[in-house]
């Protein structure tokens, strides 16, 4: 992916990339659903379309304030096509954009790629993609000091707490960060590591005279690790992580994998590998929990119905896992989700596609439960136009039930919209 990506095209297959190709064996079961509806209740709005420079291109990845603050990233654009961090408000009866940050591509990094997650005193820490030493960087982003410079609102403070070298500290960060009760960062790596360039899971420790990165799991391949992350990690309440990686397994084709602390180590299990034909593929997304501590996430390709697939992961005794594929989408148009499912208090689930939807642009849709099977809702479908093409981060929900996500091509300009859509 260019640092100064411009076109939809460029970014509806820039995950090919990424790829490689395999077969798979491994069969568990899937919930069969018939009900395909599509839902005209809700309204849709573009709360914000992005005009390339100087507010950025390709936006993803919101997260929410108490305030109903929407904080994002671009990953292309800015005053130095290098992307952005910004900030959506509401004021009056619309809603208003602060640039907060513009990557200058060099060591500050470059390509911004993945969510905003709360730090102290206002700050977020986030990763991106390129840039620093060359292969990425984490970093963290500050209110600045006095609001107004110049006429102007100041930019934020940005300070990168760590610079990816390759091998073998790791090479292309991805997903969000988490950060355990003690302020410790923990995040993956796509490539580096020691075992034939097949990513690793990092701990980023804060002292007085910076960050020190710890390896926490070199990942091997092969049939007992899995190999490539493309997305970030969770906690449970036990202190274990949990990930997904699109490639090793017993299969090759992608694992879900647990890393659970064991005296100053960390031990790791291959919970489930993923057979494309019925688990779906390339589980590029990530994993929610809910709150009995049961794994939920998406495959992009493949599956049933060959659309990519939602999953849960169903936590039993002695560390038991049973896999079921909760919805098989269909193959409207290329790839399906690429982001995580985001789950409301009622237990319904929410998603994007990439290139879903009735017309091909992507879409977003609501699973809900209903006894064994779950019901199937198209809320809104991507046209490619000022709407939006390529739904490509996760949503988010506010107080009121409302959920915002974003676009990365489309729009009044053609580079991407951050949405509303509303019950």
């Amino acid at each position: 992916m260019q640092d100064n990506q411009q076109s939809w095209n460029l970014h509806s297959h820039a995950i090919s990339w990424s790829l490689s190709i395999a077969s798979a064996v491994l069969v568990m079961f899937f919930v069969t659903v018939p009900l395909n509806q599509s839902a005209r209740a809700q309204t849709f709005q573009v709360l914000y379309s992005f005009s390339g420079t100087p507010d950025g291109a390709s936006p993803s990845n919101l997260t929410i304030d108490a305030a109903g603050n929407l904080y994002g990233v671009a990953s292309g654009g800015g005053i130095n096509y290098n992307g952005t961090v910004f900030k959506l408000s509401r004021e009056n009866s619309g809603w208003v954009l602060a640039r907060l940050y513009s990557f200058q591509g060099g060591e500050d990094g470059s390509t911004p790629a993945a969510p905003l997650i709360a730090g102290p005193h206002g700050s977020f820490y986030s990763i991106t993609r390129y840039g620093g030493g060359g292969s990425g960087t984490v970093y963290s982003l500050s209110p600045p000091a006095t609001a107004i410079c110049q006429g102007a609102p100041c930019p934020w403070i940005e300070t990168v707490l760590y610079r990816f070298q390759g091998a073998p500290d790791g090479q292309f960060p991805v997903g969000a960060i988490v950060s355990d009760r003690a302020g410790n960062l923990y995040g993956a790596t796509q490539l580096g590591g020691i075992y034939g360039n097949e990513g690793l899971v990092y701990e980023l420790t804060p002292s007085l005279s910076g960050w020190t990165e710890a390896v926490v799991h070199y990942f091997r391949g092969g049939s007992n690790d899995g190999a490539q992350p493309f997305t970030g990690l969770i906690f449970d309440q036990a202190g274990s992580l949990y990930g997904t990686t699109i490639q090793g397994g017993a299969t090759n084709e992608g694992a879900v994998v647990q890393l659970t602390p064991n005296g100053g180590l960390w031990s790791w299990t291959v919970l489930h590998s993923f057979d494309p034909a019925v688990d779906g593929w390339y589980p590029f997304g990530g994993l929610i929990s809910d709150r009995a501590g049961n794994l939920y996430g998406t495959t992009t390709w493949a599956g049933p119905n060959s659309g990519g697939t939602v999953y849960e992961l169903i936590r039993g005794t002695d560390n038991h896992w049973t896999f079921a594929v909760l919805y098989a989408l269909p193959r409207s148009g290329g790839y399906g989700p690429t982001a995580s499912v985001t789950m409301d208090a009622a237990g319904n689930l929410f998603g994007t596609t990439l290139e879903g939807g009735a017309f091909g642009y992507g879409n977003v849709f609501k699973l809900t439960p209903s006894g064994q099977s779950w019901i199937y809702t198209s809320l809104h479908d991507f046209t490619g136009g000022n709407d939006g093409a390529g739904a490509n981060s996760a949503v988010v929900l506010d107080t009121n039930g409302n959920l915002y996500s974003t676009a990365g091509g489309g729009g009044q300009y053609g580079y991407g919209v951050v949405f509303e859509l509303t019950p």
